[in-house]
This record gives C-alpha cells, structure tokens and sequence, in this order.
C-alpha cells in the first residue's frame, strides 16, 4: 500500500502538473475502465477497513460502529458512481439532426454533451473522515466525471487521510488508471496556493461558513475564475403541528435526542432548532432519552472549544430554560466529552435574540421554540432561516390545511431537502438525493455534494457544430461506440412544435 514520502514531498506547480498530465491521459481511457477501477477503490477500502478504522477512532474519537458504517457507506457511495460513469445518462448528449426545411431557417448539424472540466481540488472534512474526506463523496463524483483530483486532508486525521490516500492511488492505478489521478496535499497555505493555480479548473469544500467563504472568494478572485462547491452551515428547522404532538409526543422526543446527540451533535444536518406548539409534553420525554446519554469525544480540542462557547452563549440568553444541560468535560490531553444539551425558548425571544441564538451549534445542542396559534410558520421560516441543508415537518396522519401547504412551500425555498415526520440526521446515498441548499447552506444551491447528480458540478457544456465522425467525442458519434443515450432531434420536427401542448 502507497504512503506519502514526505521527504520527497511534490511542490504545488509540481501537484498541479501532475493532475494535469493525468487529466489529459484519463481522457483517452474508456468509461468503462474508469468505473472498474473506482469499484477496485471500493473493494480496496473495505479490504483495509480493519487497519483504518482502528486509525481513525484514535484520531476522531468517534466509535467504530459508526465508522465501520461511514466505511461501508463510502464504498457504496463509490459503486453507485462506477454505475453512473457506465450509464452514460450525465454525459446528456443531444443530437440535433441537420435540417433544411427548419422552421427558422437551415439548422447545421449540432452535438452536444457534458466533458470533465479538468483537474479537481477537494478540501476533506473533519466530521467524516471517509465519506467526506480523502475517498468520500466529492472524490467519487470527481473520478467519475473523468477528472483527476487532488485532496486537501483535514489536519484533524492526517494518519488516516495517507493510510486512505495510498489505499486509494494503489487501486485505481492498479485496475488501469494514469499515476497522479488522484493525489494529496497537506497544509492549510498550500492547499490555498493550489487552489489559485492555474491548472486547477474546480474546487469543493466542506466545512464552516468562514472558510468556505474565504476560499470561494479566492476562486471567484483568481484571473480566470473557477466554480468552487462549497457546503457551509446550516441549523435545519424541525417544525412540528399541534396534532403531531398529540398523537406522538414520546417518539417525538427520543427521535429528537438521538438525532441531536449521534456522533456527539457533529453533523451539518443536526436539527438545530425546534418549533412546536408547547414544550412541556416532550420535556420529559426529552429528560428520560438523554439521561442514558454517555458522554462522547469531539473531534479535536478546537471543535469543543467552539461548541463550549456556543452553549454558555445559548444557556446565558435571557428568555432561554435548560430542559437538559448536558456536559462538557475535558481529559487530560484537553479533548472534549460532551452530553447533549436541550433548551426552550419562544418565538418572540428567538427574533429578539437573535443575534446570540441564530448561529449554528455544531456539537450535541438544539432549542426547541414554542410557538402560538396566530404565528405565520412560514414567515418565520422565510425570515430567521433563510438557507438550510434540510427542513423537516412532523405532522399528523391525515393532516394537510392550507397552512400546512404553505410551510412545506416556503421550506422548500429555503432548503435543499425537505422532510417529513423523520430526522435530517442521516443522508442516503442514492441518486435522488440532495445535499445542498441556498447560501449560507451551500456556495451554489442548485447543485449537491451526495447522490449522483452530485457528477454534474464537475462536467461542463459542449457543441460541436457541423463535426465529421471521425473528430467528434465518443459520446456524440453516430456508432455511440460508448453505447449511452443519446436525444435526437430529427429533421423536420420544427413544423410541429407546440403541437403537444394544444
């Protein structure tokens, strides 16, 4: 298995000509080579999941189970790219038939489909240290686009990101693909200078607003700007009716704290605020699920420091009651080890305080919000949460009133995934899905970073106009020697335009 030399450690114009090389290479390689070598990659990870895991949990601190599951999910997540990269329907060819009698005139012969754009630079997180790090989601979307990509690592698991990173370029070269398809590179500074390099042609990123926005602002900067996807904050509002409550209060509750307190709160998706009729029917509920609560170890020191701050900020707000205070504790080596902590506030102090409570809480804390009968939820929705990952409806069975209708609408304006009667905690990956949504959720919420669509953020539009076989892409040839779908426009199909919709 490859580790990094540091000795011998790549400049940044070296990594960027390297990516570049194997960009240009990759290009003459069938998909379908592409797609075994991303399943090897796969395969590989599961092969080594019992020298990773082991790695990862010294340097997270989160536990196995889970990071067995994110393992597995992150070779699914690599299958079902392989198979897009073998159905061939991202590429969106449209054949558009040389027309001589064309309504408008002669149309030429025009082909269009979607090419990789060119080298890729990813900046890993730090809460998924697979799925969403060094062989995570963006890595397979990059890979399956036919792009080379180059990783930033998170410093928060540096062993784990060489062990994963060596894992990867064995298989991927191994099953047939050009060296440096897949690099890394370490450092904050250096991962900032590639991403201005020349040769870099897009950028992605998880992570918080500030760097997100720091670095989105470095490519849109650069003299030839590039389109940078960057996933921020967001504190996905939970909205529950009167009836929900009363049919289900107690599922309600422990629903809430295991979503809240998995993985110690450290997910973007985590329910950050709760809006319900009246507290009291779930306190108690919410009381008895955290008291089995054990404490759990965040990340690094820097992100307990943030969320001890967050919390006192919370518990110190006027208008704010502690249903459960939870715990923050140190080690000896100064890591934190938290409980999760649960507070009620209204809808009047929420505006009113919003400045102290509004931000995100990345660690095990979330604040329900009582609210009265005459409040507009949707209003409230459009004005306190203007862009989210997720917003969530627990409703009652049968229930659907115009006001109702009118939250789910405004929820999907201000979120990328909208749910109902479940918890935003836990993204699926499958080709549906949407992980993104309006800023600050994301820097382009029109696109994803999990589900297949996810392809699209690294491919680019392309006609050729009146092109000879011989010099047309692949996917655009008559033959279709790739063999994907191809939408033709047939000669003399104009004339009956608007006739489906009479």
């Amino acid at each position: 298995m490859s580790t990094d030399n540091t000795a011998t450690t790549p400049t940044v114009d070296q990594i960027a000509q390297n990516a570049d090389a194997a960009f240009r290479a990759l290009q003459g390689i069938e998909p379908a080579v592409r797609a075994r070598a991303i399943v090897a990659a796969a395969d590989a990870l599961e092969a080594h999941a019992d020298e990773l895991v082991p790695v990862g949990m010294a340097e997270t601190g989160l536990a196995e189970g889970r990071l067995r599951g994110e393992l597995k999910r992150t070779a699914v997540q690599l299958r079902v790219f392989a198979d897009t990269v073998v159905d061939g329907s991202y590429l969106d060819v449209r054949i558009d038939a040389a027309d001589p009698e064309f309504a408008l005139g002669p149309r030429p012969d025009i082909r269009r489909y979607l090419q990789a754009v060119g080298p890729v630079l990813n900046f890993a997180a730090s809460n998924f240290p697979f799925a969403f790090s060094v062989a995570g989601g963006d890595t397979a979307a990059a890979l399956a686009s036919g792009c080379s990509l180059v990783v930033k690592t998170h410093s928060g698991h540096p062993e784990l990101s060489a062990l994963t990173a060596g894992v990867i370029v064995d298989a991927l070269e191994g099953a047939g693909l050009p060296k440096n398809v897949f690099q890394t590179i370490s450092g904050q500074q250096r991962g900032v200078d590639l991403l201005k390099h020349p040769l870099i042609a897009a950028g992605s990123f998880t992570g918080s607003t500030k760097i997100g926005r720091m670095l989105a602002d470095i490519a849109a900067a650069r003299p030839k700007p590039i389109p940078f996807y960057g996933e921020l904050g967001s504190v996905n509002p939970v909205f529950v009716t009167e009836q929900a409550l009363s049919e289900r209060a107690g599922e309600i509750a422990a629903g809430l704290v295991t979503s809240v307190g998995g993985s110690a709160g450290q997910l973007c998706t985590k329910p950050g605020f709760v809006f319900v009729p009246d507290a009291a029917p779930l306190e108690q509920g919410i009381a008895d699920a955290a008291s089995g609560s054990v404490p759990h170890r965040m990340l690094n020191e820097r992100m307990a420091d943030g969320f001890a701050e967050r919390r006192d900020t919370i518990l110190a707000t006027d208008g704010v009651r502690a249903i459960v205070e939870g715990t923050v504790e140190r080690d000896a080596d100064g890591q934190g080890w938290v409980t999760p902590t649960v507070v009620v506030t209204d809808t009047a102090t929420l505006a009113a305080q919003r400045d102290r409570l509004l931000d995100e809480s990345f660690g095990p804390l979330t604040v329900l919000v009582q609210y009265s009968a005459g409040d507009d939820l949707g209003a409230i929705a459009e004005e306190l949460f203007p862009g989210n990952l997720t917003a969530t409806v627990h409703h009652g069975e049968g229930e659907a009133s115009e006001a109702l209708r009118r939250l789910v609408s405004v929820l999907s304006e201000v979120a990328g995934r909208v749910l109902f009667n479940g918890w935003p905690t836990g993204v699926a990956v499958t080709p549906a899905m949407q992980h993104g949504g309006p800023w600050p959720a994301t820097t382009n919420d029109s696109n994803t970073s999990v589900g297949t669509a996810a392809i699209t953020r690294f491919v680019r539009p392309v006609s050729y106009q009146n092109a000879p076989q011989a010099l047309l892409p692949e996917p655009l040839q008559d033959a279709n020697p790739w063999n994907v779908p191809q939408r033709h426009a047939p000669a003399g199909e104009s004339t009956h335009w608007g006739d489906a919709a009479r």
